[in-house]
């Protein structure tokens, strides 16, 4: 009995430290997520495996568990090896978790899309082609943004054609052109007037737990006037390479930097979709080449 009683302890012991260990790697060195849509053709393609990095930018540590509609996410991150660089791809809670017009937090609302904006940058679409102000390189896939661009606006309902702030008399934006746009940056103050009270509402309100206003001419935030905001935190603005065919920062807005998982950096396997034949062309590829 007493030789049993040990056999069974070393088991519970490997098998505690094996869920241990995956829990640390899953947590704070990487993860694995299925691509399930095509909405980054032809970088990624349904059915990829792809590997996040959590290294790159800091593994995600949760303060609070109570992931609903009504209790706003908290975290930290851990110590990061570099910043997230336009045309990264990376891996993100989306921030429309439970509804439209809202920033909110949902655990398993998960996007892989390129990187368009960090904090601080100017972003703008013109004829759907992607443009960074910080960065002269080309985002993304230029074929697909050529594709777009040959596009006749009729082949798209106006919902899909329309783009954030979806404010026809303001702005007219669409996914073909867009911008300029300011991606907010921890500390910088914005003036509240007409303009930047639609483009940062949903920013301003999810900092704050207040509601932002606009009307007579003033801005009022929980009812109180106000003329200007200083962002409180950074945010991140993402395209799916295909950008004819993609829900990204487009239609759902800017990012919050805590809802950011980590950066693709490799496709461990593939299966074809829905079939599940192995993709042997797909086994260890790297995305970002």
């Amino acid at each position: 009995m007493e030789r049993l009683a040990k056999i069974i302890l070393w088991g519970l012991g490997i098998g505690w430290g094996a869920i241990f260990f995956v829990f640390f790697i899953r947590v704070f060195v990487c993860d694995q997520f299925v691509v399930p849509s095509d909405s980054m053709l032809p970088t990624l393609i349904p059915g990829d495996r792809i590997l996040v990095n959590k290294l790159i930018f800091g593994g995600r540590i949760y303060k609070n568990y109570d992931f609903n509609d009504t209790v706003k996410m908290q975290s930290f991150r851990m110590p990061r090896l570099r910043r997230i660089r336009p045309n990264d791809i990376v891996v993100f809670n989306a921030p429309n978790g439970y509804h439209r017009n809202k920033i909110e937090f949902k655990i398993n609302y998960v996007y892989a899309k390129r990187c368009l904006g960090t904090p601080g940058d100017t972003i703008q679409i013109i004829d759907s082609h992607l443009f960074n102000n910080n960065f002269k390189e080309p985002i993304g896939c230029v074929e697909q943004q050529e594709n777009l661009a040959n596009m006749p606006d009729s082949l798209f309902s106006r919902g899909v054609l329309r783009s954030i702030p979806k404010d026809d008399k303001l702005f007219g934006w669409t996914i073909k052109n867009m911008g300029p746009l300011y991606v907010p940056k921890t500390g910088v103050s914005i003036e509240l007037n007409m303009y930047n009270c639609k483009l940062y509402r949903l920013i301003i309100e999810y900092e704050t737990g207040e509601k932002l206003r606009f009307k007579d001419g003033r801005a009022t935030l929980n009812g109180e006037p106000i003329d200007e905001y200083e962002f409180k935190g950074n945010y991140y603005f993402f395209c799916g390479d295909n950008v004819a065919d993609s829900k990204d920062s487009r239609y759902l807005g800017f990012v919050p930097e805590e809802f950011i998982v980590g950066v693709v950096n490799r496709i461990s396997y593939s299966r074809e979709y829905p079939d599940g034949n192995l993709r042997y062309n797909r086994i260890w590829v790297n995305p970002n080449r």
